[in-house]
């Protein structure tokens, strides 16, 4: 028995919970990966998984053996990559997913340079802004916008995302300038669903407001926000990755721009290090590499954001 390959097999079909998914993923025949659980339960000396009709659990010597397994796998990985030319280039896809609005005003510029300095490479993006599952939907790499990260993945921080209160002068101009948080009730704010979607923190001196607002547009997407604003509807929260030439350019003003808004950070997140190809390891150094902490859309504003 080929034990690496069994114990890979293994911890596709925990991943996966199915033999048929599993055995999808590792393109071998579903009777094929139910031999190498049996000789791996036989070597082990252990019934891993508990298999009905409808599902398949691990059982408690599996949840054991799973972990071992992961440890071995990520082992052989780091010695493989550790014997990796480092003058080999990256070849083959890697499928990716982030927001449509990172991926339209970053993304596809970055991509575009990626594949344009290793030719031997192709990115498949799909753009969502939901949390995708990367397992289910093959995806080896999610750039994700958060504060917090899934504990059950790995990530990696390629950069910052900070945000800013903006509106058209045009909207300002017809409206009473907000001078402190507060007056931002007497205004129509737009809202994100998933991010401040009845209030806003603004932090100024070591001390935060928290101010309830309201408006008549909402959305999922931030570009939909930002082009509420461009037509004069009202105040938005809006990352600088999406507004800063805006600003730069006198279409959008900072409002209240002496108040700090929360920053989350952007991540590279993938399933697992175990056999990950050295097309996702570049990939993640080419973005952290291009995007780092000091972003070029927040050098692009003419004086440094709060933090």
């Amino acid at each position: 028995m080929d034990r690496i390959t069994a114990i890979n097999v293994f911890v596709q079909v925990a991943d996966r919970g199915s033999l048929t998914a599993a055995a999808d993923a590792l393109s071998m025949s579903r009777a094929m990966v139910s031999r190498y659980l049996v000789e791996l339960e036989a070597w082990l000396g252990a019934r891993l998984l508990h298999r009905t009709t409808r599902r398949i659990s691990l059982t408690p010597a599996g949840e054991v053996a799973l972990a071992r397994c992961r440890a071995i796998l990520e082992l052989g990985e780091d010695m493989r990559a550790a014997l990796v030319d480092p003058e080999d280039a990256p070849h083959g896809q890697v499928r990716i997913t982030c927001s449509t609005s990172f991926g339209l005003s970053h993304m596809a510029a970055a991509v575009a340079d990626y594949v344009a300095r290793y030719p031997g490479t192709a990115v498949d993006m799909l753009l969502v802004d939901r949390a995708v599952n990367l397992v289910e939907e093959r995806i080896d790499l999610a750039i994700r916008i958060s504060s917090e990260v899934d504990a059950s993945l790995i990530a990696r921080r390629l950069s910052v995302c900070r945000s800013v209160l903006c509106a058209s002068p045009a909207y300002l101009e017809a409206h009473t300038i907000p001078q402190t948080p507060e007056d931002l009730a007497t205004h129509n704010c737009l809202t994100h669903y998933y991010v401040g979607r009845s209030l806003w923190h603004l932090q100024r001196g070591g001390e935060t407001a928290s101010v309830a607002v309201s408006g008549n547009i909402s959305a999922n997407e931030a570009t939909v926000l930002l082009q509420a604003i461009r037509a004069h509807a009202g105040i938005a929260m809006l990352p600088t990755y999406l507004v800063a030439p805006l600003i730069t350019a006198g279409e959008l003003v900072v409002v209240l721009p002496e108040y700090a808004l929360d920053t989350m950070g952007i991540h590279g997140v993938y399933a697992s290090r175990r056999q990950m190809p050295l097309i996702v390891r570049s990939f993640l150094d080419f973005l952290a590499a291009r995007f780092g902490e000091e972003p070029e859309w927040d050098r692009l504003l003419q004086r440094p954001l709060a933090r």
